[in-house]
């Protein structure tokens, strides 16, 4: 019999966590075990208050889950599939079961996470490292402790195109290293959006994430189709039944564990993106290295990763997916390859 466990476990960030409509200084988690014959897989939840999930929904949706049934944890399908029919939501909760099954199943079998999906590690890419939203003197300070470290950076903008200009100015003025930048919705009008863009391709950023809110696909579209760089959707992708309404409207889609219910169907995702002719972005949340190293088992078949939550916080308890110059380094180790601290 399979044995489901968890326990709250808040994460405290190293900096505190600007992005376009709020500010953070810490994450709400809950961590799972699922425990087979002396196996243990691991498992994790992350719930930024923007997405509506609290510890107390995680909670109360695994005291609802029954394993009983299920005496072989290798039926994965069967498994989540049976997870995923006790709600319409939940998305985080469901992550953190795919999670630990993974793990536990990789246990078993005695494969890394990435072989049971036919990947090779050596493909991985580079990660970006987010710098978010801050004073001048703060995003210097970030960027000088991470630009030699990475190959790319990320920066979160989407307040005002003053303040948009002065995180990248501010970040040119310490290093030249390529970047991508993520609005978070905040752009309102695509002329403007573009104009923006077109600026932003001048500093060497080479990809837009979610530049405008979530249901204005028209404009969107419009934006996609006049931008010289790429447009990937973030807030606007949630579930494999998102995808194929985007194809047009983005350059390609942002995946993540906590929204997709885990790595089954994040896999799925990639799938059909790669059929529907759209770059594939594999993201995460503010999360320890559980849950990023379970995206980072997919990320050798992805255009762009930004696999770096784990990074954000001071209180990781886990040791998983290294970044080695600038590259994610997998674990060569079964199930997710995790080493508690």
């Amino acid at each position: 019999m399979i044995h489901l466990s968890f326990r709250p476990y808040p994460l405290q960030l190293r900096y505190a966590f600007g992005v376009a409509t709020s500010t953070r200084t810490s994450t709400p988690g809950v961590q799972l075990t699922l425990e087979w014959e002396g196996l243990v897989g691991y498992g994790e939840a992350s719930m930024p208050p923007y997405l509506g999930h609290t510890v107390e929904s995680v909670c109360n949706f695994f005291e609802r889950v029954d394993l009983s049934g299920f005496n072989d944890p290798t039926q994965i399908d069967e498994i989540l599939t049976y997870v995923d029919s006790l709600s319409s939501g939940d998305a985080p909760a469901k992550a953190a079961i795919d999670i630990a099954l993974h793990d536990l199943v990789g246990k078993i079998t005695g494969k890394p996470v990435y072989a049971m999906y036919g990947l090779d590690p050596s493909l991985a890419p580079s990660t970006t490292y987010t710098i978010g939203i801050d004073t001048e003197d703060m995003v210097r300070t970030k960027t000088r402790e991470y630009a030699d470290l990475f190959n790319i950076l990320k920066v979160k903008v989407g307040v005002s195109k003053e303040s948009d200009m002065a995180m990248i100015t501010t970040i040119r003025s310490v290093t030249d290293k390529p970047l991508v930048v993520d609005a978070n919705q905040g752009w309102t009008c695509r002329e403007e959006a573009l104009d923006r863009i077109l600026w932003l391709k001048e500093q060497d950023v080479r990809m837009i994430e979610q530049p405008m809110p979530k249901d204005r696909h028209d404009d969107i579209a419009w934006l996609t189709q006049h931008s010289p760089i790429p447009i990937m959707a973030d807030e606007s992708v949630q579930r494999l039944c998102d995808v194929a309404a985007l194809k047009g409207v983005f350059s390609g889609i942002n995946i993540k564990l906590m929204k997709s219910t885990g790595i089954r169907e994040a896999w799925r995702m990639m799938q059909l993106a790669r059929e529907l002719d759209m770059k594939v972005m594999l993201g995460c949340m503010t999360e320890t290295s559980c849950a990023v190293t379970a995206a980072a088992h997919l990320s050798p078949a992805v255009d762009f990763a930004d696999l770096d939550g784990n990074l954000l916080i001071a209180n990781d308890i886990y040791e998983g997916v290294k970044v080695v110059n600038g590259r994610l380094t997998l674990p060569n180790r079964p199930g997710l390859g995790l080493i508690c601290k």
